[in-house]
């Protein structure tokens, strides 16, 4: 069965699009969450994307609906929006009502912080959680974090969900400094599809469908200049999702500079961009001869390109590398396995043992967490945590936290 999006155009300027919660984690697009439901799977696996980002650095956030026995899983929250519900309300007409919601990550701040109202949207469902959950700067309990601590279960210590059709395996736990790295991946058997969080991506060269509905990032970040007006372009889009992806991946990329404020306020302010969409022409950034090669080690050319987030890579697992490799391993054994489905960028990817072999081999050919070129931001913000001691030596080591939630 296909599933459109129920709101129209028109739809999405009302309140079916409005996340009231955006202020406890004010990413774009804030307040109006538009959402691109897909099949990935048919009459199995369904997408439900939003965008988030900073600075209109953007890319896509998903929200994995799967059908089990009797109804509905839902795999790493998301803002639960009118226009969601009612597109979820469609699948419950056909394939049951919706039984658990599952938070697979503790760290995935995204995901979590759309639980609360996810769970009240859904009032019978079992809530599963992975262990570890953590807060900061204080831990609070689950309640205080708008978790319902009462239907809540943890992962793997209270058992799993859907076990005649799931299989759960742990990336971590990893000591991070201010809590833990763990998330739980699902094995779904009757579609032969692995459904991660944070820990595996593919991305390909060509922008996300969710774009279409307002491709103001991608043009936002396509031009060179402050000055320059916002013009839509199959070229511009291209070229500005190249830029958002080298910014995703490295927070700033070695081809970047920000030029000093002067030079931004110059090019600012000019009588055609002033509009809150152009940010009033404030652009501080300043991208070098040869930024296009190191967006194109990121981007597959005819199918998504796989690979670690080298945000995890290097600031989650440098000093980890085992542990990513085992897991690999774990999954690699999997009898059936056809497909990856990641809650970010593209899905679903093809994903089996010749895949994972190709791919391990080409991440061991490579430096592991390297501190050069586009890794060299990354590495320091990883140097400077580890000398002031917020993140161990050894994340492998017994840490606080390890009996927090199982």
């Amino acid at each position: 069965m296909e599933v459109s999006n129920i709101t129209s155009k028109k739809d999405s300027l009302s309140k079916d699009i409005s996340w009231p919660w955006w202020p406890l984690l004010p990413l774009y697009p804030y307040g109006r969450r538009k959402t691109l439901v897909k099949e990935l799977i048919p009459e199995s696996i369904w997408s439900f994307e939003q965008l988030q980002g900073l600075y209109y650095v953007a890319v896509p956030v998903r929200l994995t609906v799967v059908k089990v026995t009797g109804g509905l899983m839902l795999f790493n929250p998301l803002p639960p929006t009118e226009e969601l519900r009612k597109n979820i309300s469609v699948l419950e007409d056909s394939h049951g009502p919706v039984l658990t919601i599952v938070l697979p990550t503790a760290s995935g701040l995204e995901h979590k912080i759309s639980l609360p109202a996810l769970s009240r949207a859904f009032p019978e469902a079992e809530i599963w959680i992975c262990p570890g959950q953590w807060s900061f700067p204080v831990n609070y309990p689950l309640d205080w974090l708008g978790i319902p601590e009462k239907r809540a279960k943890i992962l793997l210590k209270d058992g799993c969900p859907h076990e005649d059709l799931c299989s759960w395996i742990s990336l971590g736990p990893l000591d991070i400094g201010l809590g833990r790295f763990q998330e739980v991946a699902c094995f779904h058997k009757p579609s032969g599809s692995v459904l991660v969080t944070d820990a595996l991506v593919g991305i390909s060269k060509d922008p996300p469908e969710i774009f279409d509905i307002d491709p103001t990032p991608l043009i936002f970040h396509s031009r060179d200049r402050g000055d320059e007006p916002l013009l839509d372009s199959p070229e511009a889009r291209k070229k500005g999702w190249a830029r958002l992806v080298l910014f995703a991946s490295f927070l700033r990329p070695a081809l970047l500079d920000i030029p000093p404020v002067l030079d931004v306020m110059r090019f600012a302010f000019r009588p055609a961009l002033l509009s809150p969409k152009s940010h009033f022409g404030v652009f501080p950034f300043s991208w070098r001869d040869g930024w296009e090669n190191s967006a194109n080690e990121l981007l597959g050319e005819n199918k998504p390109r796989l690979q670690i987030a080298p945000v995890l890579e290097r600031l989650v697992f440098p000093r980890a590398k085992e542990t990513i490799f085992n897991w690999l391993d774990e999954l690699r054994e999997i009898d059936g396995i056809k497909w990856l489905i990641s809650s970010h960028y593209n899905a679903p990817l093809e994903f089996n043992s010749r895949v994972l072999d190709e791919f391990k081999t080409e991440v061991t050919m490579r430096t592991w967490a390297s501190s050069e070129g586009n890794w060299s931001f990354l590495g320091s913000v990883d140097t400077a945590l580890l000398k002031i001691g917020v993140v161990p030596n050894d994340p492998l080591k017994e840490f606080k936290d390890r009996d927090r939630l199982g």
